[in-house]
């Protein structure tokens, strides 16, 4: 790795600023200044920069319990990003694993490790996951057992040319219910309640695969996921 860009994945340097903090001998390599950015280093170099100790951050793997009012946008728009919600180094290289939209709550995934993500989201692998949602009409009795029926054949939203796959309903109360969905289509959750004529008043995703949103995290807490959940994906 060349030495500017070593700068930059371990300080809040861009990478031209990085090249004149070298240029001004404010980086050391193993004690020596150096000045050169094109200078390759390795994992073993001690490196400093205004003699503080610089050291890679490396993959991180983040569970974070999305308020509404929060969106998952890298770029910084109307609502504040769950990314800054995570106090960790280098915090905006996390990507969202999938999205929750602004008005939507629960468990959010965030990762720097692409093939991960991949792993977590590719439509081959038809990872369940799972909300819970709270319903403006009632949904129970002959309706209940209708729309479990159509979910589990598959519902052909509007503007798609293809149904969605079989998804598991189950009833929580006239006004409540859980889904659980194998795929990941725009507003899926709300467009499939609103084909069988209903509204979705709030939604919360309470898991993805195997993980489930930890019940100690309140909203817009996060923690680091343990390596056995990381390799549950």
């Amino acid at each position: 790795m060349r030495l500017d860009r070593f700068l930059a994945e371990t300080t809040e340097l861009t990478r031209s600023q990085a090249k004149k903090a070298l240029a001004q001998g404010e980086v050391t390599l193993d004690g020596e200044v150096v000045k050169q950015s094109a200078r390759q280093v390795d994992e073993s170099a001690h490196i400093s920069w205004r003699g503080e100790p610089l050291a890679l951050v490396g993959l991180r793997y983040v569970m974070l319990h999305k308020p509404t009012g929060v969106e998952c946008s890298a770029r910084r728009g109307l609502y504040p990003r769950a990314v800054d919600l995570v106090d960790l180094p280098k915090a905006e290289r996390l990507q969202p694993v999938g999205r929750l939209d602004v008005d939507t709550s629960g468990l959010l995934l965030l990762t720097d490790d692409g093939q991960w993500a991949h792993r977590v989201t590719a439509p081959r692998r038809r990872c369940p996951k799972t909300y819970r949602a709270r319903l403006a009409r009632p949904l129970d009795g002959e309706a209940l057992m209708a729309a479990v029926e159509a979910f589990r054949e598959g519902i052909l939203l509007e503007g798609e040319a293809t149904p969605t796959r079989p998804a598991e309903l189950a009833s929580l109360g006239p006004h409540e219910a859980r889904l659980t969905i194998h795929e990941g289509r725009y507003h899926q959750v709300r467009r499939m309640f609103a084909a069988i004529g209903n509204h979705v008043e709030a939604l919360h995703r309470e898991s993805i695969g195997e993980l489930t949103l930890d019940a100690d995290l309140a909203p817009g807490a996060w923690r680091e996921l343990a390596v056995e959940e990381i390799a549950a994906f």
